[in-house]
């Protein structure tokens, strides 16, 4: 290649190539990310809807008996759990919130 517009041109068509690739790894990347987010968040909010549909039946089956019930029957376990489990989407919220940033600015 002794032209350099020549030479130039195949630097710059490469170097779009290797961009390119790179970005698609890292746009799969983070939609893989999101996608099990996702499925973690549905999964949470599915086990969430069991838990009120059995309480909601519970208390359903102790009215029809005649029971009174104090409405609050879980233990403060459960509570601990489910912060737990809110303090981790959080986290994990922040960490996906970093990452996009730093793609957005390592991308400008």
């Amino acid at each position: 290649m002794s032209n350099p517009l020549v030479q130039a041109f195949f630097v710059g068509r490469a170097l779009a190539e290797v961009v390119n690739e790179r970005l698609e790894v890292a746009f799969t990347d983070a939609l893989s990310e999101i996608g099990k987010f996702d499925a973690e968040a549905r999964e949470q909010l599915r086990q969430f809807t069991e838990e009120v549909i059995e309480r909601a039946n519970r208390a359903a089956a102790a009215a029809e008996t005649g029971q009174t019930t104090t409405g609050t029957t879980s233990s403060s376990a459960d509570g601990v759990d489910l912060q737990a489990t809110i303090d981790e989407l959080r986290a994990e919220i922040a960490l996906l919130r970093n990452e996009l940033q730093r793609y957005r600015s390592s991308s400008v």
